[in-house]
Formats: C-alpha cells, structure tokens, sequence
C-alpha cells in the first residue's frame, strides 16, 4: 500500500466523529441533563433585575445662540463621543450620583447593614459601575444610558440621575473652564497695561532728546512727504486724465466732436445753436423740396443756418481752448509739486536715517504691545460674554421610565435555559471525546488489522444466547455461517481441521462463540466435536446441559478411552467431549505429546474439533493447545480490553508456533454503533427463511454468499 492510501486510511471521517456521539449518547445526555437542571435551579433562584433606559443627545461644547461666529464654530472630532462614554462611566459622575442618591446609605439598608453602617465609596461607585451600560446609537450623536436594579423605580432613577447629572458636568465644567481662561487672561492684560506704559514712557524720552516733531506717531517731515507724494500721483492721474481727454476731442469733427463734447462737458449754450441749426436745416430742407434755391422765402432761412454754423463752430473751438488751457494748468501744478517733492525727499530721508533709528525701534516696540493689549482684552470681552450666553451640549431626549413588576430584565429563563442545555451537550460531547480517547479498547474492524496485523474473519452482535436455545433460524445464527465460510477460506477452501478459540481476557465471549459455531457446522453437516478444554471454568457443559463427571482429563490421564468419554448430543452432527473434574493434583495433565496424539485421532474421526481454551494470558494450557491445533480463532469483545492485551495475546499464540487464522469480535452493539450496522441489517435481512427470492432462484451456497459479502 503506498503512502497516499495509507493516508486515506489513517484520516478521520466525520462519521468517526458521530460515531463516538452515538457510542457515549447516556454520557452526553446525562451531562446535558444535570448541567441543565443546575442552569434551572440556579435561574429560578436567581433575584429580578429590573431596567430602565435613558436617551440623551451629546454634543460639542457650542453656544445656542452664536455671538461670535468664529468662536463658535467646532470642528469636528472622531473620538468625542468615544471619550464622553468614558466620561459617563467615570469615578466623577458616579461618585455624583452615589451622593445625589444617597446610595451608600440605601444599599446598605438593601444589604441588611444596620446601626448607621454604609457601603464604602469605592465599592458603591464599583457596584453602580457594573450596574450601568452607556452604549451610542449607530451613526448618530444620540446616547442611551440603561441601569440595571432589583426595583423598577430605583433603576429609572439610577439612569435619569447619570443623565441629569452628566449634563450639568458638562455645563459646569465648560464654565469652570472658561472663569479660569479669564483669570489668567486677566493676570496677563495687566502685566501688558504696564509694558505698554513702560513702551510709552521710552518713546516720549527719545522724542525729547531728539527732537523730534511728530504728527500722530510719525514725524513732520515724514508726513510732509507722504501728503506730497499722495498728492503728485492725484495730480498726474487728473493730467494724464485730461490729456487723454484732449486727444480724443482734437480728434473728431462736425457732429460727432459737437455730441462728445456736450457728453463731457454740458453747456446750455452749445446745446442751443445746435437744436437751432437742426430746425433751420429741417425747414431749409423742407422749402426747398418745393421751391427753388434762390427763392425769396429761401433766402432767409439760408443765412440763418450759415450764422449759426459759423456760432456753433465758435463755442467748440472756444471749448476746445478752455481744455488746453486747463491741461496746461494742470501740467504745470504736476511739474510745481514734483519740484517741492523733490525738495522734501532730502528731509524725509533725514528722518528715516540713523540716529532716528532708536525712536523708530521704539515705535514699533510701542505699536506691537498695544495691539497685543488691544487683542487679549478684546478676547476677555468675548469670553464674559459667552460665558453668559445659553448653551446646552446635553439634552434628555427620552426620560427612563420604570417598568412594570412582570417586565423584568433578569432572568432570562429561556435564554438561560438554552445556555445551560447547550454548555451540558458541550460538555457531555467534550467529556465523551475524553473518554473515548482515554478508551484504548477495540472499537473497530481497522483497530484489529491496525494493531493486530491480521483480518476479522468474524463479526458477533451483541446479546447473542447459545443458538440451541435460540433455535436454528434465529437472525443470529448467519453471522456464524459467515464465520464458518470465512474459516474455509483461511483454510484455503478445505473444510475441516482442529481449532482453539481462545482470548487475551476472561469473558469475551469465546465459549459461546465456540459452540455457535460448532453448532452452525453441524446443522450445515459437517461432524463436529466440541472439546472443552477450558478445564479451570469449564463452560460447555452447562450450555449442552450435559454431566461433567469425567471426560478430557480422563482421557489425557488414560483412565477412560476417548470413545467412552465423548457424549452424543440432541443434535444431529454434534458430539461433545467434556472438560472432566480437575483436582488438585492434575494441574499439569494437559501435556504436549498426549494432546498432540488426542488431536490426530480426533481429526481422523470427525470434519472439526473445536477446544475451547482458557485465556491465554496467565495460562499455560492455552499455550499448549495453540501449538498443537492447526489455527486458532481469537476472540476480542467490543470496547472491554485495552489492545495491547489483545495484541500480546497473539504475540503470545505466534511465539508458541501457533497459527492465528483470524480474530472474531464480540458482542457488538450494532444498534448503537452504526459502523456496524451493516452487518446486522444484511444478516437479518438475508437470514429470514420467510423472505422470498424476487427471481425465483434457488439461494446460493454459503461459500459463494461469503466470496459476494467479502
């Protein structure tokens, strides 16, 4: 066999798994059962839990109404109502509590604590803890706070307390807060009040000793020399603005010139001989659609419309003169003050030169305090006033309510009932495995092959009585056939030989293994002789009802001839050499050379001897017959030894020269262990005489049902 197939042969099947539940089923349910009972005594004693839940919302600190919008707007944090549970479950709001309530005294009292003793803090604040479950609803800023307690009033009280509590922390903690940001704010701003004093002091005393003049905070000549820069870049703005303006008029003629120059500069006057002009030409135009150019009435209006052109083109060049006029005048105020600018840069520079350094320093210096000054006590106005403001960061959504004396929180009698019938079949499966595993004994067709290194000619159920009283249809009686045909098939086809049943222990079943066999043998015609060699406890005799006066120890000592010492039984093809009584004296009767001489005759006379022989383990009779028959059977019970005597046994049988043919098991529990269960179903299925062939054939032989089934 390679190693993949002995692999596959070593690996655990689930079924291995279900076998041993089915196996060990009154451990596993008498574990489940006691450890069951005990989960519904201890539920059923134990004391009501009552509980009440209370829903708060929580939020960052904030005002209700924003004062400053910058100051209050929060930022966002993703551990804040991680750490406001924490806070909640704190030593601070519950030691609040235990003070609002007046807890240590109550439970005391509760406790059967008497003449003014009270439960230490800590383990009141401890005791509430476990009590209490502050848990946060799923995407939401919404807390709920559950208190547990043996009366419904004082759970709701419990959990509306933590609530009402921890809300005020909050309200009082950010006021706290923010009283002592002031104080120390304030310590601050007076220490500034006299550095700017001090600054101010400085720059006075460098103003006097350098006399120097200023105009608020800067010096004349500084002053001076902005105005007139500020003042030369208004005046080249309004140059460079009439320039431009000048450009553009000079550049335009007739109507257009005359509507630019009424847009920029409106005048009556303009705008008179300009309407007039338009009525004389629209009624010039219109005398002469009909009349002629040199008419009298023409005439007239011909000289009204010349004289009020040359007008109109009189006021525009008179227009036109009053802007260069005035550019110029604004150029030359432009040259006159760059002239003066230039005039003052050599003072201004003075002032801005070295030895004003020191006052400037000073300067600034004083600057920078007071718009520090300035800053903090604008901050300390703004903290007064949002320390007065309404804020609310904890608001009681849903008051916790106390529940009815029935609507109790603990026990849960089905959930425990469930936990304690579940941890029972854990345990009990637990303890089945543990004892399986502790159980070294036989359990399988594979322990034998695996251990023993040899086959399983034979598979017993359990119960099983002697098949004479059972009757020969008994269900039972095919796994003997079964064991019968595979003996042949150990003896290479051939019917016949001396064999001994023996095993490694006392009461594994061989002596009724034995003469069921023999008994099948006989019944299927085979001449049989059952010698009972066992000659400690002799056991075949009570079976067949027969005398144990005298019989294999006779023989063995001579004092009987064989003929005379075996027994014809009431059924057909079945004799019976019995054991005889042992005495005290014959304990080493059972010797090799005689035995050995008893076996040939035997042989000679009848198809199969059967000996049914003592343990061999401590025995040496079983050593004896081992050597001497052609093949010994072993019997190993189901679940009684561990292998290892099952495997010394055969190293004992095989160390003596004897053969082992193959092991039967014994009393099977086939109904428990379905890894038997086949068998049982086919034998009984197979062994019923009224069961009717569908195909009207004639059964098979028991040798060709055995080669078909193995």
């Amino acid at each position: 066999m390679d190693q993949t197939s002995q692999d596959q042969d070593n690996s655990i099947h689930f079924l291995d798994y279900w076998r041993v539940i089915r196996t060990r089923k009154e451990i596993i349910l008498a574990v489940t059962l006691l450890v069951t009972m005990v989960g519904v005594a201890v539920t059923t004693t134990m004391t009501k839990m009552y509980r009440a839940t209370a829903g708060i919302t929580v939020e960052q600190d904030s005002l209700d109404v924003a004062v400053f919008s910058s100051s209050n707007a929060a930022s966002y944090n993703p551990y804040f109502l991680l750490t406001e549970l924490n806070v909640i479950r704190s030593s601070l709001i519950l030691g609040a509590v235990v003070d609002e309530l007046k807890l240590q005294e109550a439970w005391a009292k509760k406790h059967g604590l008497e003449g003014g003793v009270v439960f230490p803090r800590k383990d009141t604040i401890d005791l509430l803890r476990n009590r209490i479950g502050v848990e946060q609803m799923r995407n939401s800023s919404i807390i709920e706070i559950s208190a547990i307690s043996d009366e419904p009033v004082e759970a709701a009280d419990l959990a509306n307390a933590i609530a009402d509590l921890y809300g005020e922390y909050r309200l009082n903690s950010r006021a706290s807060d923010v009283r002592r940001s002031i104080e120390k704010l304030t310590t601050e701003l007076d220490r500034l009040s006299l550095e700017v004093e001090g600054a101010e002091l400085e720059v006075e005393r460098l103003r006097v000793e350098l006399g120097v003049m200023e105009y608020q905070g800067m010096t004349m000549e500084v002053e001076k020399f902005r105005r007139l820069q500020a003042d030369l870049v208004s005046y080249r703005v309004d140059m460079l603005t009439r320039e431009a303006r000048l450009r553009e008029i000079e550049a335009l003629e007739g109507d257009a010139l005359v509507d630019v120059l009424l847009m920029n500069f409106p005048n009556r006057h303009l705008e008179s001989i300009r309407d007039q002009l338009s009525d004389s030409e629209i009624n010039l135009n219109m005398l002469l659609a009909n009349l002629g150019a040199k008419h009298p009435d023409v005439l007239p209006y011909k000289s009204a419309v010349k004289e009020l052109k040359e007008k109109l083109a009189t006021s525009v060049m008179g227009i036109k003169a009053g802007m260069r006029t005035d550019y110029k005048v604004s150029k030359e105020k432009h040259d006159a003050l760059e002239r003066e600018l230039v005039k003052y840069e050599t003072a201004a520079r003075d002032a801005s030169s070295v030895k004003m350094l020191p006052f400037n320093r000073a300067q600034r210096e004083l600057r920078k305090k007071r718009a520090i000054h300035a800053a903090l006590q604008t901050r300390i106005e703004k903290e007064l006033i949002e320390v007065k403001s309404p804020r609310n960061p904890v608001r009681k959504i849903d008051p916790a309510v106390a529940v009815d004396q029935d609507d109790f929180f603990r026990p849960r009698y089905l959930f425990n009932f469930g936990i304690s019938v579940f941890v029972g079949l854990v345990f009990g499966i637990g303890l089945a495995y543990f004892i399986e595993y502790l159980d070294t004994s036989v359990k399988t067709v594979d322990d034998i092959e695996r251990y023993l290194n040899t086959s399983v000619i034979g598979v017993i159920p359990q119960k099983v009585k002697a098949l004479n009283q059972e009757g020969p249809q008994s269900p039972h009686a095919e796994a003997y056939r079964v064991l019968r045909t595979n003996l042949q098939f150990k003896n290479k086809g051939l019917g016949g030989g001396a064999f001994a049943l023996c095993s490694g222990g006392v009461g594994e079943g061989k002596s009724t293994t034995l003469f069921n066999l023999a008994y099948v043998c006989a019944m299927m015609g085979d001449k049989v002789l059952i010698v009972d060699s066992d000659m400690r406890r002799p056991v075949q005799h009570t079976i067949l009802g027969m005398s144990n006066r005298f019989g294999l120890t006779n023989v063995l000592m001579r004092d009987v001839p064989v003929d005379e010492a075996i027994k014809t039984t009431s059924h057909d093809n079945l004799h019976f050499l019995p054991s005889g009584r042992l005495s005290k004296g014959m304990l080493g009767v059972l010797d090799p050379q005689r035995l050995r001489e008893l076996i040939k005759e035997l042989k000679a006379r009848y198809d199969y001897v059967f000996f049914d022989s003592p343990p061999i383990m401590g025995v040496s009779d079983s050593s004896i017959i081992a050597s001497e028959v052609d093949g010994v059977l072993m019997v190993v019970q189901y679940r009684k030894y561990p292998r290892v005597i099952s495997a010394r046994a055969k190293k004992l049988i095989e160390s003596v020269g004897g053969t082992v043919v193959g092991v039967v098991m014994n009393n099977i529990n086939v109904m428990r262990d379905d890894y038997y269960y086949y068998y049982h179903s086919y034998h009984s299925a197979y062994s019923d005489p009224n069961v009717n062939r569908e195909d009207g054939t004639d059964e098979q032989s028991d040798v060709e049902q055995a080669k078909e089934r193995f």
